[in-house]
């Protein structure tokens, strides 16, 4: 029967260390209920307390992290079957196969372009997760130097990939201190699998003939020691894996069953005929329940979609991403530049920074907190209304940015002139356009 937080605190050391990363006993403890954190974070917990707490306070879904340094990759730690009831915690990584038959030169080219690849979405940055390095050469010399030259040239996290053990433990002998995650275990090499996963410590991967064989396997590695695993089912095609990882969900987040508690791999490319097939797998796989997503193809046209789909389905509903109060320069803006006003609902900022760079109109643009809602929204929430723009006015101390004393309010709450100008009676406010993409013509006609 699950603990409750209060529960858990009563036998946690209540020493307020910091150690497992959460200022209190009681804030770890919370974490630990609600399935978010790990008992192992507490280095001083008592043994006694330790057995009685560690079945009660496993996350459904084990966290496996997979490389090391400022880009170690972190998947699984889930609690919800859907993102509404809460929300998800670790993004569907985006992994790049490499197969180690290319020739050396293309090998370090793709590396780089994934490497380096890079957009902004929303004021946040994202690139692609990982590399996974394919030993389809079968030669385990081949492989290791291939996985070698990959982490000479890269910081991301990797996956080497070989049903081989041989193969897989030279390839581990040069680059084990990356912590790379291993794939490739199944019912003929289990064995060797778990003791080269011991041996280096790293994250592995199991593919299974249906969920009963994956299920086997992956009691088999828990019971070894090896708890840090990523679940293959072996389905490629959309109907078949859309069935099976639901099913492997469900049954770790609402039956609580150990050996489908852990993150899952999917390979989208190996069921796909296409490019476009390939991106939309990968999107599917981004829905419904990929963990990691290994793509076969790096082509920026097909991530940055994915990208943007998994930013909607990580996004906490709860919390929405939100710009800091204050204001912002648009281009060289001066003190004669135009000054508009809009709300701090990101997507709702960089539409109109956007809009206004695009102008050609160097300006300034002052960010109310509105609690992370659109123009419309909290306006009629009570959240964006004359006295709280004339209250950013004085604390954002705008006077002191500009030369003039004119505000351009959007469009969509032209209702609000007549309020602000009460508020701020030194000051001439314009209703801008109601659509951001006006902007340019607006200014043409309207600013002088």
């Amino acid at each position: 029967m699950a603990l409750t937080g209060i529960q858990i605190y009563k036998v946690l050391p209540k020493t307020n260390c910091k150690k497992c990363g959460l200022p209190t006993c009681l804030a770890f403890a919370m974490k630990l209920a609600q399935g978010q954190a790990e008992l192992s974070l507490c280095p001083d917990v008592s043994d006694e307390a330790r057995v009685s707490l560690e079945a009660a306070s496993r996350p459904p879904m084990r966290l496996v992290t997979i490389g090391a340094g400022a880009k170690k990759l972190e998947v699984g730690g889930e609690t919800m079957m859907f993102r509404h009831e809460k929300t998800f915690f670790h993004p569907a990584a985006l992994v790049v196969r490499i197969r180690d038959t290319a020739p050396d030169t293309t090998i370090v080219e793709a590396v780089q372009e994934a490497t380096s690849y890079s957009v902004e979405r929303v004021g946040m940055t994202f690139g692609i997760d990982g590399i996974a390095i394919q030993n389809d050469s079968g030669d385990g010399a081949r492989f290791a130097t291939v996985a070698q030259i990959i982490k000479d040239k890269t910081d991301l996290p990797l996956i080497l990939m070989s049903t081989d053990p041989a193969a897989m433990n030279t390839a581990l002998d040069r680059v084990h201190d990356a912590k790379p995650a291993i794939y490739g275990a199944n019912r003929n090499n289990i064995d060797q699998m778990i003791d080269l996963a011991k041996k280096h410590g790293v994250a592995m991967g199991i593919r299974g003939n249906g969920l009963d064989e994956l299920a086997e396997l992956s009691e088999k590695a828990a019971g070894a020691g090896v708890e840090s695993l990523m679940l293959d089912p072996g389905a490629r095609g959309l109907g078949d894996s859309l069935r099976v990882l639901t099913q492997m969900r469900r049954l770790a987040i609402k039956k609580g069953f150990r050996p489908m508690g852990f993150p899952t791999i999917t390979f989208p490319g190996e069921g796909a005929a296409s490019l476009d097939e390939q991106a939309i797998l990968a999107a599917h796989y981004i829905a419904k329940y990929g963990s990691i997503i290994v793509l076969d193809t790096f082509s920026p046209a097909m991530i940055y979609p994915l990208i943007t789909l998994r930013l909607n389905i990580y996004t906490d509903p709860q919390k929405p991403i939100q710009m800091a109060a204050g204001i912002y320069p648009i281009g060289n803006a001066t003190a004669d530049s135009p000054f508009c006003v809009t709300t701090n609902f990101s997507l709702t900022y960089f539409t109109i920074a956007g809009e206004l760079e695009a102008s050609g109109v160097p300006s300034w643009l002052m960010v109310c907190d509105t609690e992370g809602l659109s123009v419309l929204t909290a306006w009629s929430a009570g959240k964006f209304d004359a006295e709280k723009i004339a209250k950013t006015v004085m604390d954002q101390d705008a006077p002191s940015k500009i030369n003039h004393r004119k505000m351009i309010l959007p469009g969509r709450v032209a209702i609000l002139k007549g309020e602000l100008e009460n508020e701020l009676p030194d000051w001439k406010i314009l209703v801008g356009p109601a659509e951001a993409m006006d902007i340019g013509g607006w200014f043409r006609k309207n600013w002088t």
